[in-house]
């Protein structure tokens, strides 16, 4: 009987490039207080937050994501032709068929890459890097393109006080390729779905169907989100280092899913870092952008010469689901 031929591995991976896409208007905090009843320090104190993006209507799920996974490419020096895998990290585009993952390979030019969307809200890039990993490391794919993007204005309800002041938009890409030593640690993750009402929509595409208005938006129950995140993060952050063989010390950045600075804060602490490490917190500037948070942190933390290449981070994704995954990677 034939015998399948298994797929050439390799012994690691580790990320090549990376690239981001800002939007260009920036809305400050007096702005969205007007709609919420609520004030710019009611914000800072509850969230961090000063600033966020909006993107306007020419900037898109796909066209934010292909400039950002472009700039990555180029960063790598990576050839579209070489770019066996595209996964597309978002919980924001509005369209459920077709996804969203072959525009933006197209787009690229990487017109004979895979291609598909990964739905795992703010988890999702920490999601599809893991993914991405794999898929290098089983030679199923040379070079894959992870991108996190997302239009949160789209779907958050500008008069909704619980969710209106956090969220923006944006977009950021890492280009993933081998390595002959693990330059991508194990993903930990996992989910709690018995609870995934804490952030969920408010109607269904059924009920939209049905009548028309309102349109559905996200909700979010804050203070039980909070608790469940400032739990689960430092958690699944300690397994993380620990399939990766690292300690805490050995750590140079804490790059979190950028949600809240009060979660971000809470984690760090719970964690003990070390003084050199450096954690992110562009939420500041950007406002939770969900699955584009992270490598938009990295990016901003590299551009910055806060970080060399080589340097170990942690990264950690976390929510609606409520889903979360981690993992040690080694910077470009």
């Amino acid at each position: 009987m034939a015998r399948l031929r298994p797929p050439e591995s390799r012994s690691g991976s580790r990320i090549l490039g990376v690239g981001v896409y800002r939007p260009t208007r920036v809305v400050g905090n007096d702005e969205i207080c007007d709609r919420i009843d609520s004030s710019d320090e009611w914000i800072r104190r509850r969230s961090g937050i000063v600033t966020r993006r909006f993107a306007g209507p020419d900037e898109t799920v796909v066209s934010m994501a292909a400039e950002a996974a472009r700039k990555a490419l180029a960063q790598s020096g990576t050839h579209p032709s070489e770019v066996g895998m595209v996964l597309l990290a978002t919980m924001s585009f509005l369209e459920q068929a077709p996804s969203a993952a072959p525009r933006v390979a197209h787009l690229l030019g990487a017109h004979s890459a895979g291609s598909l969307d990964v739905s795992a809200a703010c988890s999702g890039f920490s999601y599809a890097l893991g993914l991405a990993d794999s898929l290098v490391r089983s030679g199923d794919a040379r070079t894959v393109v992870v991108v996190g993007s997302e239009k949160m204005s789209d779907i958050v309800d500008p008069e909704d006080r619980g969710t209106a002041f956090l969220f923006g938009d944006g977009a950021g890409a890492v280009v993933v390729g081998p390595s002959d030593t693990p330059g991508v640690g194990p993903v930990v993750w996992g989910s709690d779905g018995e609870r995934h009402h804490l952030i969920a929509h408010d109607r269904t595409w059924l009920d939209v169907r049905r009548t028309p208005d309102p349109w559905p938006t996200l909700r979010m129950a804050g203070p039980e989100v909070f608790r469940w995140a400032t739990q689960v993060v430092p958690e699944i952050s300690r397994q993380a280092m620990e399939q990766a063989g690292v300690e805490v010390a050995d750590l140079a950045a804490f790059i979190p899913h950028q949600a809240n600075a009060r979660i971000i804060d809470a984690a760090a602490k719970s964690l003990g870092l070390a003084p050199h490490t450096v954690v992110a917190k562009n939420v500041v500037t950007a406002g939770n952008t969900s699955a584009a948070s992270i490598p938009l942190a990295m990016d901003e933390l590299l551009s910055q010469g806060a970080l060399s290449g080589g340097d170990l981070a942690l990264l950690v994704g976390f929510g609606a689901g409520l889903a979360h995954a981690a993992q040690v990677v080694m910077l470009p």
